[in-house]
């Protein structure tokens, strides 16, 4: 073994840009309990400012501890969704749909990359079938005309990405099934039907907590791959 392999590193050495990934994840949850505090508050300018906020900071997370390209996209496709849904008119919402879209392809494409290339539950992909089709049919009637469509496709592949994101462990597998949850509270919104107190309160706890977790299912099974 030379000399050089076990010389610990000098006092005040620099770690890497690794050592700014526990200041950023904090900065990240100190984002999301403002955005939560003040959806609970009424405060709309707290939100504004907050939320625009989430989606790079857990996005810088994920790059400084060695994430894919493809999870570092999913992440800012995502906090372009954030952004346009912050206007509340059809086109800004088509438009928020679509760019998580894009986010919900790069997840995808990742969960079939590598490690993750292993068949995800059959039994898990016939039960998020299932909910899919009944949710549809339950509230296809009282959507805008214009918006069914787009819906139900945005669906499809939301469904499509929380099924496969089984395949990288519960973590994943877990924001996946949030992510649908919060996408499906706001689609009950639209259709106004009765909703929780505080709607954009749970709507947003559960897609930070889906951000997350598929960042750190991600992150943990990259990890697991490289050991």
């Amino acid at each position: 073994m030379s000399a050089t392999v076990s010389r610990p590193a000098p006092p005040g050495a620099a770690a890497g840009p690794g050592r700014f990934a526990r200041p950023l994840l904090g900065a990240f949850l100190v984002a999301a309990v403002v955005d939560l505090a003040g959806l609970l508050s009424g405060l709309d300018t707290v939100h504004l400012v907050a939320k625009p906020l989430l989606m790079p900071l857990l996005a810088a997370y994920a790059a400084v501890r060695g994430g894919p390209r493809l999870l570092i996209a999913a992440l800012l496709f995502g906090w372009g969704g954030d952004v346009f849904l912050l206007a509340d008119n059809d086109l800004a919402f088509l438009l928020g749909m679509g760019s998580f879209a894009v986010g919900h392809v790069c997840y995808l494409t990742l969960f079939g990359r590598g490690r993750a290339r292993t068949r995800a539950s059959l039994a898990a992909g016939i039960a998020y079938a299932a909910v899919l089709a009944v949710f549809l049919v339950l509230i296809w009637s009282d959507l805008p005309a214009e918006l069914r469509v787009p819906v139900a496709g945005y669906s499809l592949l939301l469904t499509a990405m929380a099924w496969r994101a089984g395949v990288l462990g519960r973590y994943a597998a877990a924001g996946g099934a949030l992510f649908l949850l919060s996408d499906a509270l706001i689609a009950t919104g639209i259709a106004e039907w009765p909703r929780l107190p505080a709607p954009d309160f749970w709507v947003m706890l559960t897609y930070i907590a889906a951000q997350l977790l598929l960042t750190l299912g991600v992150l943990r099974a990259g990890r697991a791959g490289r050991s």
